[in-house]
């Protein structure tokens, strides 16, 4: 399990590869929800007044 981890030496890169492949993914989910949801709040007039 130890070598499976360890990548073969690459384990910085291919981790590296997930993490960064696993951010994207969840700001690809993250952002248009925060943005719907800040445009939702707007409209309605719930937001903070500026």
């Amino acid at each position: 399990m130890a070598e499976f981890l360890a990548m073969g030496g690459y384990a910085f890169f291919v981790w590296g590869a997930y993490g960064l492949v696993a951010v994207v993914l969840i700001g690809n989910a993250a952002v248009p929800w925060w943005r719907h949801r800040r445009l939702r709040n707007k409209g309605s007039g719930q937001g903070k007044a500026h």
